[in-house]
């Protein structure tokens, strides 16, 4: 294998002027480019960015090259028709981003001193907030997976203090909703059921935090676990799935586990 060798400035900077020159022409000559929209590319960009999330997890160096390549094309793609429709361009969205992180680092490009990366985060709340921002949750987005933003809720508000003092507290707090969840459970109340519930996950997000651990990124890899064995137990199966009891599934599930 080749030894890595990181490209020069100008050289990351002419690649990606090559793509900018691409994008124009396409823009320009492709017919189905030009049918584009930042509407239509929307569910593309989602798709684009899901398969980044999969290569990620897989540490797969090479599909994340290809799938960062594929989401840059994105980004240029929605700066060029805000030019066409002379919003802005791709230089003022960098340029915008280069401003927001110098502002919101002044531990870097000020005279700021911290003792660490909890209070940089709790910097850059408080900077959002004067900047303008509504909310400490302004900028979760809606359509975000609800694991996902349960996790980002609850560590943005921890940044103003809004948080359990230990891990034995957040612990409690589970116990607390389980208790309550088996209550509605009881009384067959349905409303509650899922009311509690819900409440039950977003106690357990909540306490993957104080663990150190991304929720998101455990389920997917149980997702991933409990996928291959199943898989297993299809290419295993002696007779049809339907034909097999529980006890035959199962003792395939434990050889799917012990490889």
């Amino acid at each position: 294998m080749e030894k890595y060798r990181s490209n020069s400035v100008e050289d990351k900077k002419e690649a990606f002027g090559r793509l900018l020159q691409i994008m124009d022409e396409l823009r320009e000559q492709c017919p189905w480019d030009k049918k584009q929209t930042i509407t239509s590319l929307r569910n593309l960009t989602i798709e684009e960015t899901y398969e980044l999330a999969d290569a990620i997890l897989d540490k797969n160096f090479i599909d994340i090259k290809e799938e960062l390549g594929d989401i840059m094309l994105h980004l240029v793609f929605y700066a060029k028709i805000a030019d066409e429709q002379k919003q802005f361009d791709i230089a003022d969205a960098i340029h915008s981003v280069c401003e927001k992180l110098i502002h919101r680092h002044p531990h870097i490009y000020g005279d700021l001193k911290v003792s660490g990366e909890e209070e940089v985060k709790k910097n850059w709340e408080q900077l959002k907030l004067k900047e303008g921002k509504k909310s400490v949750l302004g900028g979760v987005p809606n359509s975000l997976p609800a694991i996902v933003k349960a996790y980002r809720m609850q560590d943005k508000t921890a940044q103003v203090g809004f948080e359990w003092d230990n891990i034995d507290d957040v612990w409690l707090k589970v116990e607390e909703e389980m208790g309550e969840l088996k209550e509605a459970i009881h009384a067959s109340d349905a409303a509650a059921i899922e009311e509690e519930f819900g409440d039950l996950l977003f106690s357990l997000v909540n306490y993957s935090r104080f663990l150190g651990i991304d929720p998101e990124t455990a389920l997917e890899k149980t997702n991933r676990k409990f996928k291959t064995r199943f898989e297993y137990i299809e290419d295993k199966a002696p007779k049809p799935l339907n034909d097999m009891t529980l006890e035959e599934m199962d003792k395939l599930w434990n050889k799917a586990k012990k490889l």
